[in-house]
């Protein structure tokens, strides 16, 4: 699979969803920045992060996802993530980063 696909959706009003399918590593993690920080701009109140399609993520792809969470502290919006793959998921655990996001199983029926 390799290549990182995003996809945004808008479940409802002020929650925005960005579903990452594939790779996010050192070759996607700027780009992906890039797509999280324009979405900022549009001040949601929930930005999620949908990781289920994820086969791997390395350091440069958490690197991102944690300064996206920190944005969102600073800037008083809500930064959420599902859950993702085994291999994901081992890697947040491992790093001790699981627990700082709000997790979700699925973001469409999420209720803030």
């Amino acid at each position: 699979m390799g290549r990182l696909t995003l996809t945004t959706e808008r479940p409802r009003d002020g929650v925005i969803c960005v579903a990452l399918s594939g790779e996010l590593d050192l070759s996607s993690a700027y780009s992906v920045d890039a797509a999280l920080r324009r979405i900022e701009d549009t001040r949601p109140d929930t930005l999620i992060v949908d990781l289920r399609e994820l086969v791997f993520m390395d350091s440069a792809g958490l690197s991102r996802l944690l300064a996206a969470h920190r944005r969102a502290r600073r800037g008083g919006w809500r930064f959420g993530r599902t859950r993702g793959p085994d291999a994901v998921e081992r890697m947040l655990r491992m790093t001790a980063t699981d627990e700082r996001f709000l997790t979700l199983s699925d973001p469409a029926a999420a209720a803030f």
